[in-house]
């Protein structure tokens, strides 16, 4: 996505203070964090090369010059990464992409895991498969198959905020993977769409994306209010699929005995009964 670069760069100097690297803070300044000169000065670039990189107009960037950028600016793993991929964005074929398949196999793998609520996210965070447990916590074969996606769910879908008791923890580790994704796939259209939907409709949406955090989710725990088995404190795993690895199981995987595992077998009990 334009800008992508830029954006993230000075978000990340705004939020380190002249006295965090050791530089005078007083006389007035015009943005907040670091200048452009100050980084540039730091990272023992110059300064028309620092512009030019932060403007996306600069040559190809050197990983010696990106980590020395990254330090600057104190940046994690997670957000080192997001610098090389947006800095030196992969090569996009154009040929429109093939419809997501999830493979039978993984399918069954979903099905054999009955006591524990899985599912599958593909690109963009559209929601693939998924198995009957996962079905009873989730609701996802009650969403519109065009628009089952978990970002959607969260900003635009209005019992989201109940659904999540801290939905703005959830909203903003949503965007922070989904800023991964648009790293790693700038040429996406419909991520474009996606993000330009949401930020039409969605307040919370467009000033968190605004903040460029990235963050990859991996492993934690969500809790959800569900409207038949209550409140679920849900520790989750993420697998990514070995030959498609745009495919990520996510299992939630509560500590057997207790009242959470007690009531998602409640809720298997009940799902089942209704079908």
């Amino acid at each position: 996505m334009d800008g992508d670069l830029g954006d993230f760069l000075r978000s990340r100097r705004a939020r380190i203070t002249p006295d965090e690297v050791g530089l005078p803070s007083h006389g007035r300044r015009r943005v907040p964090g670091l200048r452009r000169e100050e980084v540039a000065q730091l990272a023992g670039v110059s300064v028309d090369y620092y512009i030019r990189l932060e403007q996306g107009r600069g040559p190809s960037v050197s990983d010696a010059v990106l980590d020395a950028i990254a330090r600057v600016l104190r940046m994690d793993e997670t957000e080192q990464a997001y610098l090389r991929t947006v800095a030196r964005p992969p090569r996009q074929q154009r040929r429109r992409p093939a419809a997501p398949r999830v493979r039978p196999g993984v399918q069954l793998l979903l099905d054999s895991m009955e006591r524990t609520p899985a599912f599958v996210l593909g690109r963009r965070m559209d929601v693939l498969a998924w198995n009957a447990l996962g079905d009873a916590v989730g609701g996802f074969s009650r969403m519109d198959p065009a628009t089952r996606n978990i970002p959607r769910h969260v900003f635009l879908d209005p019992v989201a905020r109940d659904f999540y008791p801290e939905w703005h923890a959830v909203a903003a580790q949503t965007i922070a993977n989904l800023r991964i994704d648009a790293g790693l796939h700038p040429d996406d259209q419909e991520l474009c769409a996606l993000v330009g939907e949401l930020s039409l409709k969605d307040e919370d949406f467009r000033r968190l994306w605004a903040d460029h955090q990235v963050a990859v989710c991996a492993y934690g725990v969500k809790r959800v209010r569900h409207p038949v088995a209550g409140l679920l404190t849900l520790p989750y795993e993420t697998l990514t699929v070995p030959s498609e690895p745009d495919q990520t199981i996510v299992a939630y995987t509560p500590e057997p005995g207790s009242e959470t595992a007690e009531r998602l077998a409640l809720l298997g009990s009940w799902a089942t009964a209704r079908t």
